[in-house]
């Protein structure tokens, strides 16, 4: 579902961010530093990355790191609310200096931004029950295996490629899809389930998260191509960040559980 929509969203960006009339330059760090300001696109429409609340405020995991960096600069935050299609344009284009917004690396996005190292994952894995006897995702291709899904999603279309012999049952929202599961009437799940702790709380179950993911995404934060002095300081940013648990901390704080798989903190990057 998530990877889908992304790898729409980026293909649109990559396009945009070629056509740009007359881009602005990006700023580097100095720039920033003696502005007094740092722009960052936050997107509004990602909870619990980014979202409005009931004061019309953006909150959300990005505005906290976000927040986070500022400080470390010394600057004001000067938050953009952006949408999916408006991260590579932003930044592109010198509105925004970075970009947040579940960024995820590819080699296409690669070239026209630049990555930092890693800021979070996002892990397309199988939920299923304590008990079960699955070791791997691939041992879901079994006839007696009953696999319960949002229909029209993206993993719908992986299992029916992949894993052709499991039964499924199609629901109508991701609540639907958890609870069912949580009352036995199916085995297992496949999603990208950093997005689905809050419903795991809700519905109380044995839950149980294969150690074998099908795919883990690394999001990172975007800069404008050639923007080293900015990337380089975000590096060792983050990585003070990683090192001394904030990430996790602030991660678990927003999506009521830590990340499925966590990035470790690497001064080398």
């Amino acid at each position: 579902m998530l990877a889908k929509l992304k790898g729409m969203i980026a293909a649109a960006g990559v396009l945009a961010a070629t056509l740009l009339p007359g881009a602005l330059h990006a700023r580097p760090l100095d720039e920033i530093l003696s502005s007094g300001v740092l722009r960052v696109g936050i997107e509004t429409d990602l909870a619990p990355l980014g979202s409005f609340d009931d004061n019309n405020e953006v909150v959300g995991f990005d505005v906290d790191v976000a927040t986070k960096l500022a400080e470390k600069l010394g600057v004001k935050l000067e938050k953009v609310n952006i949408l999916g299609p408006d991260r590579i344009p932003f930044v592109s284009s010198g509105k925004i200096d970075f970009t947040l917004g579940a960024l995820t690396r590819t080699a296409e996005r690669a070239k026209v931004v630049d990555f930092t190292a890693p800021l979070h994952t996002e892990s397309l894995a199988v939920l299923t029950l304590k008990g079960k006897p699955f070791k791997h995702w691939k041992d879901l291709n079994d006839e007696n295996v009953t696999l319960v899904q949002v229909r029209g999603t993206t993993p719908v279309e992986f299992i029916q490629a992949n894993l052709p012999k499991a039964k499924l049952l199609l629901l109508d929202s991701n609540a639907d899809v958890v609870r069912s599961l949580a009352q036995g009437r199916g085995d297992a799940m496949i999603e990208v389930l950093d997005f689905f702790n809050d419903l795991r709380a809700q519905f109380q179950a044995d839950w149980h998260v294969l150690e074998s993911p099908v795919e883990v995404y690394y999001c990172s934060i975007g800069v404008a191509k050639g923007n080293s002095s900015l990337k380089d300081w975000l590096n060792i940013a983050l990585f003070e960040m990683h090192n001394n648990g904030w990430v996790n901390e602030t991660w678990s704080k927003w999506f009521k559980g830590p990340m499925i798989f966590d990035v470790k903190a690497s001064p080398y990057f």
